[in-house]
């Protein structure tokens, strides 16, 4: 009897491991986009932005994302902010979400891009990071990376 119990355990954990496998190579990795970046405000020490990012969820299922690390850079190499949100983001199945970042920055820490602002008009940017995003099968981290370039008489591109 306890040889059944062992051999029924035994059958049990290989399905559900096989199950968890399949699943896992099932799952898509949601695609984060760069949506657009707006100016908030600025003032003598510096401004606010909002980093408006797109999260699409290909999967047939719900996902959870429960953070979302982010740094924004001018160029490739001057750092402007960096952070983490951990407030739980919903990501419906096969559908799309916007998350919004609030960024402070000081005019100390993007001197280059206000040099390139005041001379060209424009000023290239990046934001890049990544999202943990839990499902029915554990939990993954998507990294993301997008560029554009903010104009200040016309927006980002």
């Amino acid at each position: 009897m306890r040889k059944a119990w062992m051999v029924a355990a035994v059958v049990v954990a290989v399905a559900t491991a096989g199950c968890a496998s399949l699943m896992r190579q099932a799952f898509m990795e949601p695609v984060v986009t760069l949506k657009d970046v707006r100016l908030n405000g600025l003032g003598l020490q510096g401004g606010n932005l909002d980093v408006v990012l797109n999260v699409y969820n290909p999967n047939g299922y719900r996902l959870d994302a429960t953070r979302v690390n982010y740094r924004l850079l001018i160029g490739d190499s001057v750092d402007v902010a960096s952070g983490t949100i951990t407030d739980r983001l919903t990501l419906q199945e096969n559908d799309s979400t916007r998350l919004t970042i609030p960024v402070a920055f000081t005019f100390r820490g993007i001197g280059e891009a206000g040099r390139q602002l005041l001379n060209t008009g424009a000023v290239n940017y990046r934001v890049a990071g990544d999202v943990l995003v839990g499902t029915p099968v554990g939990s993954f981290t998507v990294p993301y990376s997008s560029t554009g370039r903010f104009s200040a008489f016309g927006g980002t591109r």
